[in-house]
């Protein structure tokens, strides 16, 4: 299994900062829209086996690393709800 665990970790944290930002729209084009511009904007980091993926569990809890990626979350936010792809 090959797997970018940044994806979990966006999954993870991205319902919350949805919610604190009760206007932008969620439907799921806008929601892909912020994820693939979060992970694009964020260093992959893939694991392989279930020491690595405890291993970054672990580098999650981190305090930089948490504000790193919300901070490219609410920066995605901000680029869709400016640039919506749909009506």
């Amino acid at each position: 299994m090959l797997k970018n665990y940044m994806e979990d970790v966006v999954d993870h944290i991205l319902p919350a900062m949805l919610r604190a930002f009760p206007d932008i729209c969620t439907c799921e084009q806008c929601i892909l829209d912020i994820k693939a511009i979060t992970l694009n904007h964020l260093k992959p980091h893939y694991v392989v086996t279930q020491k690595g993926e405890v291993y970054s569990r672990i580098n999650e809890m981190h305090l930089q690393f948490q504000t790193d990626v919300m901070k490219a979350i609410i920066d995605a936010i901000d680029i869709v709800s400016n640039n919506k792809r749909h009506g």
